[in-house]
């Protein structure tokens, strides 16, 4: 199972960006999403940013792990 988090990218540095979440930086690869903006989400996968997402595929997914960790929480 593969797992890619969501990022907000704060810097970009030509083919590569550094992305953030909750505090935590790195630096990420953006070849396969060249077309990314500062301040654009992505979904971040084993360093490199895999795909572009809208505010409301970002707040979608946010509520589903926000979900999860509540439930988690619970056992």
């Amino acid at each position: 199972m593969c797992l890619g988090i969501p990022m907000r990218l704060v810097e970009k540095r030509g083919e590569y960006g550094v992305v953030e979440r909750d505090g935590i930086t790195f630096e990420a690869g953006l070849q396969l999403v060249p077309e990314a903006e500062v301040g654009d989400y992505l979904i971040v996968h084993a360093g490199i940013a895999i795909q572009r997402l809208s505010r409301h595929e970002r707040d979608q997914i946010e509520t589903i792990l926000h979900e999860i960790d509540q439930a988690l929480g619970e056992m």
